[in-house]
């Protein structure tokens, strides 16, 4: 059993990541909400009586932005997903194990990116 808890995270430690991650999360969702009301809303800025030339041009430019924030939503919605799925390996105990070496991420790593499932050692083996 004393090698199990040295392959994890104290529970100190996971409820301080939880406390982290929870933050990220609503963060996230309020981002992904603007996101979404700013793809949603039909972009008329009041340009019906402007040159036919510039609305043209803002059309354009309107559905550029449209796809970009659905970029941008897609992104986010997956770094939500990304983030539950720490919680959840927090619950179970494995969460900031890496799952290539096994060992345990640096913390550092894990307050920046705290949704990371591998080490920078297994991250730099992938290149």
């Amino acid at each position: 059993m004393a090698t199990d808890l040295k392959n994890r995270y104290s529970d100190k430690d996971l409820a301080e990541f939880k406390v982290l991650i929870s933050e990220k999360i609503e963060v996230a969702k309020t981002h992904l909400e603007l996101l979404k009301s700013s793809y949603m809303n039909d972009g008329n800025n009041g340009t019906d009586d402007t040159s036919p030339t510039f609305k043209a041009f803002e059309e354009g430019s309107e559905t550029m932005s449209k796809e970009a924030n659905t970029q941008l939503a897609i992104r986010q919605e997956k770094f939500i997903r990304d983030l539950k799925n720490a919680l959840l390996r927090i619950e179970n105990k494995t969460y900031g194990v890496c799952r290539v070496t096994g060992k345990l991420i640096n913390k550092e790593r894990l307050k920046l990116v705290p949704h990371a499932t591998l080490s920078i050692e297994a991250k730099n083996m992938q290149k």
